[in-house]
This record gives C-alpha cells, structure tokens and sequence, in this order.
C-alpha cells in the first residue's frame, strides 16, 4: 500500500516500509509572496512565474511523511466566546480600506465661472530679507538718478529715427523728424512700418528722414512692469496640486492668485519690474478654502487642496473641440460620397 507524501514540495506516493531518511526532497520553510517575485523562506531562488514557482526544487532532504497537515481552525459564529478567542490571538494592525468612488457619490465639477476668491499667501523668512536687500539698493539707485535728473549735453533722442543730439534747453523748441512706426527687416529689406520705404542698404534705412513730427524724447517713458514668460512646472500628492512658479524676489503686496473649484488666474511681480500672468482651467476641482500661496526667495508654490482623492491625468483642462464649420462639413460630406463612386 502507498501513502500520498504531505512534505511541501513533494507529492510523491511511497511505501512506508521503504522510507529511507533521504528519500524525500522537500521545502521546510512556508511559500514567500512579495513585490510579483515568488519562492520558499527555506531558500534563495525567487521567480515571478507561479508555474516556475511550483516547480522548485526541495532544498532539504529527509523521509516521506504521511501525516496531512490540520486544517485552518475556523471560527465558530455560534460560540461568541471561542470567536472572540480566536480573533484575540490574530496580529494587531491598522486596516485601511481604500476603495474608488461610487459614479453617482463622484464629485460633480462645478461650473467655471462660479465666483473667485483670493487665496491666502505666506511670506517665508527669506523672501523678506530679500526684498529688504533689494529696497535698501533701490533707494540709493533713486539718489543716483535724483543726482542726474539734469539732462547731460550730447543726450541722443530716443525717438526712432532722429539722429538729434541735446545741446542745451534750446534743443527743446527743435522740432523732431521721427519714425512712429517700428523697423521691419524682412527677405533682405528693411523699412520703417509707418512710411514703408524700402531699402537693402542699412546706412540708407538709417539715414531715412522721419515722417513724423514732434517733440524731441531726450528720457525713455517708463513703461511699468513688463510681461515676460516664466518658467513653473507641477506635481501631486494624494490630497495636493503644487505648481511651483520659478519667480524670484517676487513682491507680496503686488502678487496674487485668484480661485475657484477649477480655475486659476496668477498675477505675479517680481524682480522690481517683471510681470507674469497665467490663467489655468484645472483637469480637477480644487478646495479653495484649504489652498494656500506659499512665496520664497526663489520661487512661488500654490499648493491646491483636492476635492477628491484620486490622481490627475494632467494640471490643465484641453480646450474643447470646436465643430466644424457648415462649410466643411458639407465638403467632407461631398468628398465622402466622390470615394463612394
């Protein structure tokens, strides 16, 4: 008679009265599952294919056994004392259940153009003492042109295309041939866009009298804060949008983000004259009531707080596909019905 050997690793039927103690190749140790990779807790060999799991070979030789292994205790719903003996000797841990949202307990995205509210913005310790470094020179650069408010003999005008020089306050009455238009160099040719005279001589364009006349501009107008691009990028945590704004020594009082559930305008100055703007339709809905700006020396981080907990394809919403015109519409319908014929 043959018995069915129970040692892991085995399956062997042998005799009992032929059971020699290196008969059998077995695995002592328990099945070990981790990170997709498969193996036995006796021994090294791992895999990530179940079927070359199955057919490791023991590591430890020794008798067949025919003993079957008890089966798991199950709990007796009926004896709450047993039960409650049974869950006392499980391993205690925390439990956390992460589950996706039903579609209709899914958060519906509000509309765009609900009201904005202004979010909250922090200081940081190092933007602060920047700003005091950069007010301190700021203010001695203002003694320095308060020093030369005077206009200084030999000043060139600065409209385009007078060649004038200052020569004293009788420079003022002159009157100024300019260009108020801008230069155009295009295919070889180069002109002024308000007259148009062409020339592929650049001394001649340059010598080009003014179309225009006026007073002579011996100081550049201030233009205020210039528009410049700005270099910012994003990531997400499970419960936070950050987009980090690469702006440096921005001003508080003159910086700001305006929100909604999913939509962000971003007013930022920095560097005493440069200006960045930025208007976002977030892919996601935010709460703007736990978002914050946080402003640094060397950047600007708007971390949103998520209104769902789940994780963005990408920061902004694509534009909507317009349809196509009537126009094409009936061409694509008449080029279809050609390939028909």
């Amino acid at each position: 008679m043959s018995f069915l050997c129970y040692n892991k690793g085995c399956g062997e039927r042998f005799d009992p009265e032929n059971n020699p103690d290196d008969g059998c190749t077995y695995h002592p140790g328990v099945p070990v599952f981790h990170d997709a990779l498969k193996g036995w807790s006796c021994c090294k060999r791992r895999t990530t294919d179940f079927s070359d799991f199955l057919s490791i070979a023991g590591c430890t030789k020794g008798p067949h056994n025919k003993e079957k292994p008890p089966e798991p205790v199950k709990p007796d719903v009926t004896s709450s004392g047993q039960k409650k003996e049974l869950d006392d000797q499980k391993p205690k841990f925390n439990e956390y259940i992460i589950s996706a949202p039903k579609p209709q307990e899914a958060i519906c995205r509000p509309s765009a153009d609900e009201p904005v509210v202004r979010l909250q913005h922090k200081v940081s310790a190092s933007l602060r003492q920047a700003l005091e470094k950069l007010k301190l020179s700021e203010n001695a650069k203002e003694k320095e042109e308060e020093d030369e408010n005077v206009i200084k003999i030999g000043t060139s005008c600065k409209n385009g295309g007078c060649t004038k020089t200052f020569e004293g306050p009788s420079s003022d009455s002159d009157v100024c041939m300019y260009h108020s238009g801008c230069p155009i160099f295009h295919e070889g040719m180069k002109y002024w866009s308000c007259c148009k005279r062409k020339t592929s001589d650049f001394n001649t364009f340059l010598s080009q009298e003014g179309c225009s006349k006026g007073a002579h501009l011996w100081r550049k107008k201030d233009e205020g804060n210039k528009v410049v691009p700005c270099r910012f990028d994003w990531h997400q945590t499970g419960t936070q949008v950050i987009i980090s704004i690469y702006a440096k020594n921005a001003v508080p009082e003159l910086s700001y983000v305006d929100a909604n559930s999913t939509r962000l305008s971003i007013h930022v100055v920095f560097e005493e004259e440069k200006k960045f703007e930025q208007n976002v339709s977030l892919w996601g809905v935010i709460d703007v009531t736990k978002s914050i700006v946080n402003m640094m020396a060397a950047k600007i981080e708007i971390a949103m707080k998520k209104s769902e907990p789940m994780s963005w394809a990408r920061l902004d919403l694509p534009p909507p596909v317009a349809p196509p015109k009537e126009s094409e519409k009936k061409k694509e319908e008449s080029d279809s019905e050609d390939e028909d014929e």
